[in-house]
Parts: structure tokens; C-alpha cells; sequence
């Protein structure tokens, strides 16, 4: 009688557990924001933008943990879409300024309650408790690692 060594189940892994949980919510806010016409990648850059105020697209970069190609292309989108302004700067010429317009500024209130409620749809099964110790031991994961960077699929 041969024996198989005993491999563990797609299930046994925490990692099948987060990707499935985070692809079903992700999913949903994505389909969400491409009803007002904003992908998720252009909503981190907008909510980026509305706390930092004004700024250079290596320092939006690495608030949204992106590389500056990829924030390139999403500035791109955005202007576009008259959502955000780019000036030269008054202290360096080589520089680039970004900052949201008035239309990109009034707008992200209306996504952030999107996000909340995408939030509140999924995770209202979990008391405040248990989403708050969700949160601390993926930040913790991430400080054991250290990472810095969201990684682009």
C-alpha cells in the first residue's frame, strides 16, 4: 500500500481566505465606482490628492505605494477627465504640481461614502472589535515585511 504524503487543502491556507474575502469586496467597489466613471486605481490617487492638497507625482506615488509609471498613466485618466491640474512649479521649472479641481475636490466625499458603505455591506457581520484586530494583524503583516508598495496586477 503506497503512501501519499498528506498536502494541505486550498482551504487549510489563510492566504485563499484573504484573496477570496478581498476579491468579492473589491470587485463590488470596483463595479460600484465605474458607475460614476472612476476606476479603483484613480479613486486612491483622488483620495491621495484630497488629503495631500498639492504635490509632485513622486510624492503621489509613493503615498498611494505605486511606482511613478503607473501613477503617470492614472494622472493621464484624471486630467482627462478634468478631475486634476498639473502647473509647473514656482520654485523648481522642472516640476510638475498636481492638485485636484474643484470637480475632482467635490467628488470624493460622494466615493468615500462608497467605500464605507462597500465596507459596511461586507464587514457588518464583524462587531467593531473584530474588524479593528482585522486591520492590525494585516498591518502587521505588512510591517514584518515591509512593504511599502501596492502591488499592480
Amino acid at each position: 500500500m503506497s503512501r501519499r504524503a498528506q498536502i494541505s487543502g486550498l482551504e487549510d491556507h489563510v492566504g485563499y481566505w484573504l484573496r477570496f474575502v478581498s476579491n468579492h469586496v473589491s470587485h463590488a467597489f470596483a463595479r460600484k465606482l465605474l458607475k460614476e466613471g472612476i476606476t479603483v486605481s484613480e479613486w486612491v490617487a483622488l483620495r491621495c490628492l484630497y488629503d495631500l492638497k498639492e504635490c509632485s507625482q513622486n510624492e503621489l506615488a509613493q503615498a498611494m505605494g505605486m511606482t511613478k509609471a503607473p501613477v503617470s498613466r492614472i494622472l493621464d485618466r484624471l486630467a482627462a477627465k478634468k478631475l486634476v491640474s498639473r502647473s509647473t512649479s514656482a520654485a523648481d521649472g522642472r516640476a510638475r504640481l498636481i492638485r485636484l479641481t474643484e470637480e475632482g475636490h467635490a467628488i470624493v466625499p460622494g466615493l468615500a461614502r462608497l467605500a464605507d458603505d462597500n465596507d459596511n455591506e461586507f464587514f457588518t457581520c464583524l462587531n467593531k472589535k473584530e474588524q479593528a484586530a482585522i486591520v492590525s494583524l494585516m498591518r502587521k503583516v505588512v510591517a514584518h515585511h515591509g512593504w511599502t508598495q501596492v502591488p499592480v496586477d
